[in-house]
């Protein structure tokens, strides 16, 4: 990777302005941008930028990837905002599209034709079970790959530890696909997850795969498992419940404490 280190007039004195070139893979040639300030810390987004900086700086027309404050640019956000609220004010609603990345393809086979004349003896046939399913792409959940999610500070999120009994199969598949598999078939169906019934699918997943089912082997959850389940959350919110009371406990000892001084002063 090539890196390209510059200073960064739009903001205070000291900071620095890294531009990082990727020279392989499918993203060659493209770029990634950081900022450095003067004690060195870096900066990955203009949110985390703007959380450090506060109000000593107004980034509202920071444009991040070329470091130059951009007027244009929040004229246009401004023009964007008043046209939703617009909309909104017209019985709009907000965009809250939680759908999946799953190609949608078109259906590359034979559709059933109805033929309509006025002859007595026409018949029409259908194939239902054509006319009801459609085609779905096959491994759509190796897209979710690489893909972490991050709290408000940026810092990466750790995935969650499956089970011994919940075990992936199909090539290149990893704990985290299985995951995001499972979270997907919770989200998209009402049916219960039971993974792949079929014996056959561990051997060729790409012939025998159920589409509607994420990409595991059979598993079956007890009432065994459900009370294990139930006592962790227990255990959990009972931990949450300590940990409250003794933030409160803490706070109102040192606002005491602050009210004796103040009177002693």
């Amino acid at each position: 990777m090539e890196k390209r280190k510059s200073d960064c007039p739009a903001l205070p004195p000291g900071w620095k302005k890294e531009e990082v070139i990727r020279k392989s893979g499918l993203s060659a040639g493209k770029s990634d941008v950081y900022y450095y300030s003067p004690t060195g810390k870096k900066f990955r987004s203009k949110p985390q930028l703007s959380r450090h900086l506060g109000n000593s700086v107004d980034l509202a027309c920071f444009d991040f990837r070329t470091g130059k404050m951009m007027p244009g640019k929040l004229q246009k956000n401004k023009q964007r905002l008043r046209h939703d609220q617009a909309n909104m004010a017209k019985g709009g609603k907000p965009d809250l599209n939680t759908t999946l990345p799953i190609r949608q393809t078109a259906s590359i086979f034979k559709q059933p034709v109805t033929k309509v004349t006025s002859h007595p003896g026409n018949k029409v046939k259908t194939d239902l079970q054509r006319a009801t399913e459609q085609p779905r792409q096959l491994f759509w959940e190796r897209r979710l790959k690489g893909l972490r999610s991050s709290d408000v500070s940026e810092e990466v999120l750790r995935t969650m530890d499956l089970p011994n009994g919940i075990q992936s199969i199909g090539l290149h598949s990893s704990d985290e696909t299985l995951l995001s598999a499972i979270a997907s078939a919770l989200h998209m169906s009402s049916a219960p997850i039971t993974g792949q019934t079929s014996v056959a699918a561990e051997k060729n997943p790409a012939i025998w795969l159920n589409t509607s089912q994420p990409l595991c082997k059979a598993f079956t959850v007890t009432d065994q498992h459900i009370r294990e389940q139930e006592l962790k959350v227990q255990q959990a919110r009972r931990s949450l419940e300590e940990a409250l009371m003794a933030n409160s406990l803490a706070q109102a000892a040192e606002s005491k404490t602050e009210l004796l001084e103040g009177k002693v002063a």
